[in-house]
């Protein structure tokens, strides 16, 4: 008898010992060294996601995943994409991220500002996007943080994009302010997209907006900068000044060679800029001009501009640059 019990006794331990293995290859740290990437296929079975899982090294054994799925996991399905597994994950843990599709996020970022051929460039340069795509159309993009998974095409992207800023300027089109200068939803943009390479500051869109507004209603030329340097970069830095010739260039862009909104957008303004555009500060300024301090000073008669150029002649000076 005495033996008949260590005998049971010892299969007791066995089994304890053998559960416990069981449970720790389950809920224990898993071999991956580091962080790792691993894409579970569309349509794939748990199957082909264990088997996915091994290869790059975040399991031990495809077989024993699933068998320990089976018995310990939700019964829920598991969901297609790209995933980031923690080093040392468990497999309950990985389980769970394939069955909630917790899917690494890829970005493609487009800054307020930016021209269409830098939004481009970023797709592009995309790790993980696919397919060609043409340059965007300027001002159809709406400037924001585009989430895509590995294997979606550029094309998809832009896609997304320009219908974004669709909905955008349709919504603010409609909450517009009476008066304004601009009559379409294309003018708006354009606009907006001068709004946007003129200033930095948020806090001065809608007065920058204002003096652009006020200056179309009376059919003064705009005189913006950046209007005559679009037509030589499309966007791109200049990357030394404007040269005299350029400034009486007529090209369609040119708001200094020509009254009225230039031919297209220059940029992809955001949100904020459309706004501006869409509400401007009350004002009668028609001109502004640099502060020194990375702003601007606004003026509503050419004496009190003149004065300000002035000054901001003096500050450069000082700065040695003129």
């Amino acid at each position: 008898m005495r033996k008949v019990g260590c005998l049971g006794l010892l299969v007791g331990l066995v089994a304890l010992v053998a559960a416990f293995l069981v449970v720790q290859g389950w809920g224990g740290a898993g071999p991956a060294p580091r962080t790792l990437t691993v894409q579970v296929a569309e349509g794939s079975s748990l199957a082909g996601a264990a088997r996915a899982l091994e290869k790059a090294g975040a399991i031990r054994s495809a077989g024993r995943f699933r068998l320990l799925a089976r018995v310990f996991g939700s019964g829920e399905p598991i969901k297609a994409g790209e995933y980031r597994i923690p080093a040392h994950a468990s497999a309950a843990d990985i389980l769970k991220m394939l069955q909630g599709g917790k899917v690494l996020q890829r970005l493609v970022v487009v800054p307020e500002g930016y021209p269409s051929v830098l939004v481009h460039d970023a797709l592009m340069k995309a790790d993980g996007l696919t397919g060609d795509v043409a340059v965007p159309a300027e001002g159809s993009v709406l400037p924001d943080s585009y989430a895509f998974q590995r294997g979606d095409t550029r094309a998809s992207v832009v896609a997304r994009m320009q219908t974004a800023m669709r909905d955008y300027l349709a919504a603010a089109w409609a909450k517009r302010k009476p008066g304004i200068a601009v009559t379409t939803p294309a003018q708006a943009v354009i606009l907006a997209s001068i709004v946007e390479k003129e200033t930095g500051k948020p806090a001065e869109r809608r007065m920058v907006a204002a003096v652009y507004g006020n200056r179309l209603k009376r059919g003064m030329p705009l005189q913006a900068d950046p209007t005559v340097i679009y037509p030589i970069t499309k966007g791109r830095p200049l990357g030394r000044r404007i040269l005299r010739s350029e400034l009486q260039a007529k090209n369609g862009y040119n708001t200094y060679a020509e009254a009225g909104l230039p031919i297209g957008p220059i940029a992809n303004p955001g949100r904020a800029s459309i706004d501006a555009v869409l509400d401007p500060q009350a004002t009668n300024a028609l001109y502004f001009v640099a502060d020194g301090t990375g702003g601007h000073v606004f003026a509503d008669t050419l004496a009190q501009h003149n004065a300000n150029v002035q000054k901001w002649y003096a500050i450069r000076r000082q700065r040695g640059e003129m």
